[in-house]
């Protein structure tokens, strides 16, 4: 498709997407929201990409392929679940760290979960569209 107007509104609305799903990864752990919703966003804002500039052009945004962040975040998500076993609780106990973040508050094991399941919903989905997208050219 070579419509301007969707290549325009594409380039405007990938930064602001991907900076809205960041947001709701971050208030996910204390409000509505994270790693689920803020990953779909994501995926629409490249998805969105994709249809303006082609798949190949969005691919070329990063170095890495989509695939390589499900198990990356899945790694990330099973550690934030057995970390509290370390200190002798049960596995997916939340563990809160002691010193606050200036803007960001109290980070907890919660939030690096769902930066894990962040990274899998943005990586399964872009895989399974952009491997659709690919074969049907």
């Amino acid at each position: 498709m070579s419509s301007i107007i969707l290549k325009t509104g594409a380039r405007y609305l990938l930064p602001i997407l991907l900076l809205y799903s960041v947001f709701l990864l971050l208030r996910g752990h204390n409000l509505p929201g994270g790693g689920f919703v803020g990953g779909l966003v994501a995926s629409i804002a490249f998805v969105l990409h994709s249809f303006a500039n082609g798949t190949e052009n969005t691919l070329k945004l990063s170095k890495h392929k989509p695939i390589q962040l499900i198990p990356i975040g899945l790694l990330l998500a099973a550690l934030s679940m057995v970390l509290p076993m370390f200190f002798g609780l049960p596995p997916m106990t939340g563990v809160w760290f002691d010193y606050p973040l200036p803007v960001m508050g109290l980070i907890g094991t919660s939030l690096f979960f769902d930066i894990g399941v962040y990274l899998v919903v943005i990586g399964s989905i872009l895989t399974t569209l952009f491997t659709i997208s690919q074969s049907t050219h």
